[in-house]
């Protein structure tokens, strides 16, 4: 399995039966190998999480895309042409082409996150699942946000998980790794690349320094950046 990252939360992982691309919102995407095959998969509506345009974009480089799963929240009306949709609700198990079988939990914010299970690993993506606490909110609305987070990830507990893509999001300032280190705590993943930093990757080397525990488990994906193949 080879996992690329194409920007903010946008990712591209490439197994022998299938290819897969997470929240593609803009970037260079990755050219086809001979009679490769790709999903799209779309965690929900937001426009740095999705972005209709991409069937067509990955058609014109050659790629066969044979389905896209989007979030429930996607509504019809900006589904792209001439391609085959899977309306993805949460708490849902989905068989996919190729084999992989898809997993969904519910979202903190909007749609859903994904956990895909391909002969050759697994592969978790939080969409926009996060434990969004943010200073100056009443009180009770971060307790709230903070339980429904904690039970979401609370259902990956023992899976094992060979790669992570988790936001680390420094607009949230001093609370900005408090989902990134319960998802840490909680989970069995092995490699954790944080996303969703706005193009701020110094976020990830201040969280390794505050945390060096977990130096060589969470990795930028900076270095596995689509520009850098």
């Amino acid at each position: 399995m080879q996992i690329t990252y194409i920007g903010h939360s946008g990712f591209f992982v490439r197994t022998r039966e299938m290819c897969y691309l997470f929240d593609y919102e803009k970037g260079r995407l990755p050219q086809p190998e001979p009679g490769e095959c790709i999903v799209m998969l779309a965690s929900h509506a937001h426009p740095d999480h999705y972005n209709p345009d991409t069937p067509a974009a990955l058609r014109a480089l050659g790629w066969e895309v044979p389905l896209a799963v989007l979030a429930r929240d996607i509504r019809a009306r900006k589904y792209p042409l001439q391609t085959e949709i899977l309306s993805a609700r949460a708490d849902q198990t989905y068989l996919l082409p190729g084999g992989a079988q898809l997993q969904t939990l519910r979202s903190t914010d909007s749609g859903v996150a994904f956990l895909l299970q391909t002969a050759e690993g697994t592969v978790y993506h939080a969409g926009d699942l996060n434990d969004w606490t943010w200073d100056g909110e009443p009180e009770q609305e971060n307790r709230q946000m903070r339980g429904n987070y904690r039970h979401e990830i609370d259902k990956l507990a023992g899976i094992p998980i060979d790669t992570a893509c988790v936001p680390l999001d420094p607009r949230q300032e001093m609370h900005a790794a408090d989902g990134l280190l319960y998802f840490l705590k909680v989970t069995q993943a092995k490699t954790v690349y944080p996303m969703h930093y706005w193009g701020e990757p110094a976020v990830i080397d201040r969280f390794l320094q505050d945390y060096p525990q977990y130096t060589g488990r969470v990795i930028s994906p900076e270095t596995i950046r689509e520009d850098m193949v």
